[in-house]
């Protein structure tokens, strides 16, 4: 080519105006297509080069500097105009694969909607119009012709809704360079479709190897791939020990594969052994949900000052996910921020956000469409939750099971959600895979300079059904119709790279012949059994390692000095006075003959934990006080609000101790402390529910996380659950923490459940549970803890009982069993209900009863067979046993205790019920009704040769009197 004269003497100097308006645009379709232009301008063209980009300046009309009004009206229209391209641009983009709809808002980005011409814009100075405006870009016209490149292309931009100055000034600045980030070099650009390549082949071949097999396949959204191999680039250069990942089931083996470096045989092994070649892999199946952990090492070498041969070895994890979509989110954000402190030291953790990234994966209709997803964006900036940001792709197919976008959301991009929490939004037509690169190393870019959230909205298309038997045309018939004869996003891009002479023909069938023979050489392994295999999945989670009692109890003198450490504030700190006065009230709690009440408890197993070296982590909704105001773990000054948490001021302390409330969220909350458990097993962490129903908005969570998760993935927790529990007469929704729940998840020994009576027995049980921290025999906990017994002086205990002793399962009745010999009736309880009995029985103190005893179930599963026992041993003249509850029949641990009470019924002992009738609801809203109705279990339980409550009235008889 020859070389370029200057422009004065150039054959472009006889082109200005709307003539070089018109010059440049044929240039761009002779960059694209030169057989797409006349055989004049592709000569024109390959002799002179582009043309320039504007005239020179004595060439602008006076006009413009003259200060005439009408120009200053057009100079306010082209402002206009350049600020709505930046603003909606995006609805105009190129960004649908299958182009499946023009755009009327494409209208308000032409320059004749504002009355605006061609030699109007050429006219006006680009920086009259845009700040900025790079030195190239001369005039209006060629700030809009730039402006309409970058926003209106295969990748849009959307950040009008950020309403940080200093993000959107960054952010349209990126948006706008040449130069950020760095296009792709060839070297980069080959390695890219070799990627697609490997991508594409390893779906074709399961497709063709393992016919009518589900999988779930990430055609039509191949550059998922390549976009996470940018993030781990990315991530690993700027020193990441963990990338932290999640992701549902669309393209789940594609990432296993390629991301993760699980090998081909292995998947290969799970579809061609699986025992129902229909089902398998599929949603639920090991193959499709099962995580994968790989290392990958990075050697910096330039990039940072490390020592010759020093690897940065970054850690990726695929989190463990059920067909419950998107509730995977909370989970690795919590694995994130465990990854990211450091919890050896006294106080609060040390956060550093640089250690680990999150990365999410979401479908279209799941993104707007799961709460779960609002839940977990809104806890991304909170204090006890932020970490550092994540970076969000939706794996959008625009298109749900069988559901078109506009009968799946309400919005017009599946990203809209992200508008609220001012998260940015790139949309990117997913057969540019050079665009989805630049995308995701933005997105990367601006993780790690604000520490905040960043949406890809990566737009393509499913080009099979929802798995591999199903038939969308049924359904989408003009879209498969559109699918069918689409290319693939390889054959696009290596289109694009052959007319660029960037690869030949015989490049890209080398690459494909070599993927495909490593594919069938993987096939091949595995059909001779050379294949390696998987780490063990055990469909039964192991024993516990040991059933030895564990010591919790902590010397008197211990507790004491914890005791005043607790109340002793920094010099200056004004504490509210009231609440000094409460406080004061624990000073002499541990001396002979005072009590320790619920939350003194907590506080000194919380303390002597910290001093045993386990982190803790609590939240929930108003922890740091306590919902019922008993915990104050963390002090208000009553003059200028800083805050304290006496747990930070341990002398002794050899761990950090966090505290925080949480949003008013559920699930979202608790998936997060399960995975920051999961990845950080010897923290002890803690979830509170404000009512111990509230956990209702978080079931997903439990049931297919906390209660299956060992049993499904060999996942361990210790995570702990404390669901106040307890009829006061609050109604049905302060009432119960359906304890039935979690009694009908049980089994396997997959948690402990506990229903407790007094303090001294939930000092054990916590530090009992967290003495498992990091062990193999850790299992959850949950703990129906109380309301109105954190205060009853019935439920308060001796210091002596913490400074000795261990967790009881089951506790006799202090005021009966002196002659168990004459016994007849046993009843057998479980938490606040066995404080109303005994309320009951000092009452009655004169009275003989010796005809009765009563055991407290404290730990209800597993079920305390074996202290029951020699209990049931000693009762030779029992004739009944009862199981007195509060809740109705057909709640609470009735309809789980029976049968293994009758199973351990000594000859023909009866084995009956005493409580509510059978209800729909989990107690009344009327205090009348429940006031009657608890008295009458309590006389009924207590009254020798009482009946069975066949004849009880209902609460509107029982209203109505």
């Amino acid at each position: 080519m020859a070389a370029k004269e200057p422009y004065h003497e150039s054959i472009w100097s006889k082109y200005y105006g709307p003539n070089l308006g018109y010059i440049q645009e044929k240039y761009e379709q002779f960059v694209k297509d030169p057989s797409s232009v006349e055989p004049n301008y592709r000569d024109l063209f390959t002799i002179s080069g582009p043309p320039p980009l504007a005239p020179d300046a004595e060439q602008v009309p006076q006009a413009v500097v003259s200060g005439d009004t009408e120009w200053l009206r057009k100079a306010v229209r082209a402002s206009k105009l350049i600020a709505n391209i930046r603003i909606y641009g995006h609805m105009a983009a190129d960004i649908d694969p299958l182009k499946r709809a023009e755009n009327p808002m494409a209208k308000w980005l032409e320059p004749e909607t504002y009355s605006l011409t061609r030699e109007d814009l050429m006219a006006l100075p680009a920086s009259l119009i845009w700040e900025n405006a790079p030195d190239e870009v001369r005039t209006g016209w060629d700030a809009v012709h730039r402006m309409r490149q970058v926003y209106t292309k295969t990748i849009a931009y959307e950040f009008g809704h950020v309403h940080d100055e200093k993000e959107l000034r960054w952010l349209n600045s990126q948006a706008e360079s040449v130069s950020n980030p760095a296009p792709l070099n060839n070297t980069e650009r080959k390695e890219l479709l070799n990627r697609l390549i490997q991508v594409e082949q390893f779906e074709t071949f399961l497709h063709k190897t393992f016919v009518g097999q589900k999988r779930f396949s990430l055609e039509g959204n191949d550059a998922l791939v390549p976009m996470l191999d940018e993030i781990v680039r990315a991530a690993a250069h700027d020193g990441a020990e963990h990338i932290l990942m999640g992701m549902a089931h669309r393209g789940r083996l594609n990432v296993l594969a390629h991301i993760l470096g699980k090998p081909y045989d292995i998947i290969f092994s799970e579809f061609h052994h699986s025992p129902n070649k229909e089902l398998f892999p599929s949603e639920g199946s090991m193959g499709i949900n099962y995580g994968w952990t790989g290392d990958v090492k990075y050697h910096l070498g330039a990039d940072r000052a490390v020592r010759e041969g020093e690897t940065v070895r970054t850690r990726i994890t695929l989190a463990n996910n059920p067909s419950h979509l998107e509730f995977v989110n909370p989970v690795v954000e919590g694995f994130a921020r465990a990854a990211q402190e450091d919890r050896k030291a006294p106080g609060l953790p040390k956060l550093d956000t640089n250690k680990a990234i999150a990365v999410l994966m979401h479908g279209d209709a799941a993104f707007p469409g799961e709460g779960i997803v609002a839940e977990t964006l809104n806890i991304g900036k909170l204090q006890g939750y932020t970490n550092g940001g994540t970076i969000h792709i939706i794996v959008n197919n625009r298109i749900g099971f069988t559901t078109e976008s506009e009968d799946s959301r309400s919005t017009h991009y599946a990203s809209d959600l992200a508008k609220g929490y001012e998260i940015p939004i790139i949309h990117v037509n997913a057969d540019d895979p050079e665009a989805c690169v630049a995308a995701v190393r933005l997105a990367s870019t601006y993780r790690n300079l604000f520490k905040k959230d960043f949406v890809i909205d990566l737009i393509g298309y499913r080009r099979h059904g929802h798995n591999e038997m199903d038939d969308p045309e049924t359904t989408q018939p003009i879209v498969y119709g559109k699918v069918r004869t689409h290319p693939t996003v390889y054959n696009v891009y290596a289109d694009r790279l052959k007319n660029e002479k960037v690869v030949t023909e015989e490049d890209v069938k080398a690459l494909y012949a070599e993927a495909e023979r490593e594919l069938q050489q993987a096939y091949d392994n595995m059909k001779e059994g050379k294949h390696k295999n998987a780490d063990a999945k055990t469909a039964v989670p192991l024993q516990s390692e040991s059933s030895e009692p564990r010591s919790t109890a902590v010397p008197l003198q211990t507790l004491q000095e914890v005791n005043r450490q607790l109340l002793t504030v920094p010099e200056g700190f004004k504490v509210y006075p009231k609440l000094q006065r409460i406080l004061q009230r624990r000073k002499d709690a541990l001396n002979d003959g005072e009590k320790v009440d619920w939350a003194l408890a907590e506080s000194l197993a919380f303390a002597t934990i910290l001093q045993d070296g386990t982190p803790i982590r609590l939240s929930g909704q108003d922890s740091q006080r306590g919902t019922f105001a008993h915990r104050h773990l963390v002090l208000h000054d009553s003059e200028n609000g800083e805050l304290f948490s006496p747990l930070h001021q341990l002398t002794d302390a050899k761990a950090s101790f966090g505290v925080y409330n949480s949003p008013l969220s559920e699930a979202s909350v608790l998936g997060y402390e399960y995975g920051y458990n999961v990845f950080a097993p010897e923290t002890f962490v803690i979830w509170e529910a404000q009512y111990g129903d509230f956990a209702n908005a978080a079931q997903v969570i439990i049931d297919q996380f906390i209660s299956a998760g060992r049993a499904k993935w060999t996942q361990r927790s210790n995570l702990v659950m404390l669901l106040p529990h307890g009829y006061e007469g609050q109604g049905p929704e302060h009432s119960s923490g359906r304890m039935e729940r979690y009694l009908q998840l049980s089994a396997e020994e997959n948690w402990t459940v506990a229903n407790l009576t007094c303090a001294s027995q939930y000092f054990h049980l916590l530090r009992r549970q967290a003495a498992l921290c990091g062990q193999g025999d850790a299992r959850p906990l949950v703990i129906m803890t109380p309301k109105s017994l954190i205060r009853n002086p019935r439920s308060t205990s001796a210091g002596s009982e913490l400074a000795s002793g261990q967790f009881q399962n089951v506790l006799p009745e202090p005021l009966l069993g002196q002659k168990p010999g004459e016994v007849k009736r046993l009843v057998v309880c479980s938490g606040k209900v066995a404080i109303d009995l005994q309320t009951e029985l000092e009452s009655g103190r004169d009275k003989d009863w010796s005809w009765l005893h009563i055991l407290r179930l404290e730990q209800l599963y597993p079920f305390p067979e074996r202290e029951l026992a020699p209990h049931l041993a000693s009762f030779r003249s029992l004739e009944e046993i009862i199981w007195v509850q509060e809740e109705p029949k057909n709640m609470g641990a009735w309809s789980y205790t029976e049968p293994r009470l009758r199973a351990i019924a000594p000859g023909n002992t009866k084995v009956r019920y005493i409580g509510r009738p059978e209800r729909s609801s989990p107690a009344s809203g009327y205090a009348d009704v429940h006031s009657f109705e608890q008295r009458r279990i309590v006389t009924e339980a207590l009254t020798m040769n009482s009946q069975e409550h066949a004849a009880v009235p209902s609460p509107k008889e029982t209203a109505s009197r």
